[in-house]
């Protein structure tokens, strides 16, 4: 008699994603922790996350953490711009994206102003 095999476990919803990357970002000491609902603003993802590093180490820190929490809960990245020592480190999940910023660039490129119409679903400070 062959084995069952348990089925595939599914990728979670992108509201778990997006709350999961701020458990991570929490739990690693980001500072100014935002979670904007943008459905029904772009086409091209539900949730963005946006988070500040006091440095580039732990920018990079990070984007390490949040890949490999969200590798194990099978969400695939879609693709990564920047990098730690630029400032700004994007990652794309489709429905959700994930902004690292080094404080100077998180003031200079205002993310928040340019998502104003976006329901604001966590904020940690």
């Amino acid at each position: 008699m062959a084995a069952l095999t348990p089925p595939a476990k599914l990728a979670p919803e992108p509201s778990t994603v997006a709350r999961l990357v701020v458990d991570v970002a929490s739990d690693r000491s980001a500072s100014d922790i935002l979670l904007l609902d943008v459905r029904g603003i772009v086409s091209y993802a539900d949730y963005l996350v946006i988070m500040s590093a006091a440095s580039r180490r732990q920018m990079a820190a990070l984007a390490e953490e949040v890949t490999g929490s969200l590798k194990k809960e099978r969400v695939k990245i879609h693709h990564q711009e920047g990098t730690a020592d630029s400032g700004w480190v994007l990652l794309d999940y489709a429905d959700v994206v994930v902004h690292i910023f080094a404080e100077e660039e998180r003031d200079l490129y205002k993310l928040e102003q340019v998502w104003h119409e976006a329901k604001q679903v966590v904020r940690i400070q």
